[in-house]
């Protein structure tokens, strides 16, 4: 097998940092862009591109064609349907497996999966991504894969949990549901180390793991506070946002969205998955079976974050 590694999704934030983690650790990459997706932002990688996307047969086949593993970071998190999130999540997983499996011999595969897996009744992301799940116990038996399923993800160039990180040190948490309600974290760089770790050790873990930055039993919405406010040096109090002021903007998305054209990010399904209480892991078996151990707690990956807090800025 080659030391080539091919990714889809690399334009994404995570995609990007694990395509730098690779690139830092000397494995030669392959990305599968979109046509307009511009390489000159990739350059540094000096990456080879393939131009197509997961419906693309031939793409794909150049994608995974001698390549010693396949990365697949591609996702839908935005969409108002159900198959909004399906054509990416499951039908682009399909395919991509179609070209795993006519390679000779086929490359490993890293799929990247969510924590909302596990509670697939909450939305249409969580069931297309359970059922992405799904597909690889059914059709990747003859592959070496791996699925993770990473709680909320943040870190440099994330623009999901940034406006949260941005509105707590001005001040103010908004919190959508409980602030008793529990959440695992994990930082983007420990993300992609894990990563680097499964690509070294062949054959030393598969199915379907979790993972989060180290701290057992997650966070609440008190704690992020309280180190948010020891950062950015300033109070900084969970404030709980009154159920219509989300329910009714949500409405109108998932009713407005397929007549204007756009994806939206915050729709009812949205809404049950920020309310759900309980989204801690473990990295019980990630930790047995990978020379992986999380670096960085929230305070230490905050502090790796730029853009966020104007103090830590200013250091």
């Amino acid at each position: 097998m080659s030391d080539v590694i091919a990714i889809t999704g690399a334009s994404g934030f995570i995609g990007r940092s694990i395509a730098r983690q690779l690139r830092a650790q000397g494995w030669r990459l392959r990305l599968l862009l979109r046509s307009g997706s511009a390489v000159a932002a990739f350059e540094s990688l000096d990456a080879e591109v393939v131009r197509g996307d997961l419906d693309d047969a031939r793409a794909l086949s150049q994608l995974v064609q001698g390549a010693s593993a396949v990365v697949h970071c591609a996702g839908v998190v935005r969409g108002a349907r159900q198959r909004d999130f399906d054509r990416v999540n499951v039908d682009g997983l399909a395919h991509l497996l179609e070209a795993l499996r006519a390679s000779s011999p086929a490359p490993r595969l890293l799929a990247l999966s969510s924590l909302a897996a596990r509670e697939p009744g909450l939305s249409f992301y969580a069931d297309s991504k359970r059922r992405g799940e799904q597909l690889l116990q059914r059709e990747a038996q003859a592959l070496d894969w791996l699925a993770l399923r990473p709680p909320a993800v943040y870190g440099p160039g994330d623009r999901e949990m940034l406006p949260l990180f941005r509105a707590m040190a001005r001040g103010f948490a908004p919190v959508p549901g409980s602030t008793s309600a529990r959440f695992s974290m994990i930082h983007v760089d420990d993300l992609a180390r894990a990563v680097v770790a499964w690509l070294r050790q062949p054959g030393a873990l598969s199915g379907v793991v979790t993972l989060h930055d180290g701290r057992g039993g997650g966070y609440d919405w008190t704690e992020v506070c309280e180190t948010v406010a020891e950062l950015c040096r300033r109070r900084v109090r969970p404030l709980r946002i009154p159920a219509p002021l989300l329910d009714v903007p949500a409405w109108l998305n998932a009713r407005l969205s397929p007549l204007l054209g756009r994806a939206p990010m915050l729709t009812t399904q949205k809404l049950r998955e920020l309310r759900h209480p309980d989204w801690v892991c473990d990295n019980a078996v990630i930790g047995a079976r990978l020379d992986w151990r999380p670096r960085l707690r929230l305070r230490e990956g905050l502090l790796e974050t730029p853009g966020w807090c104007p103090l830590l800025d200013r250091r």
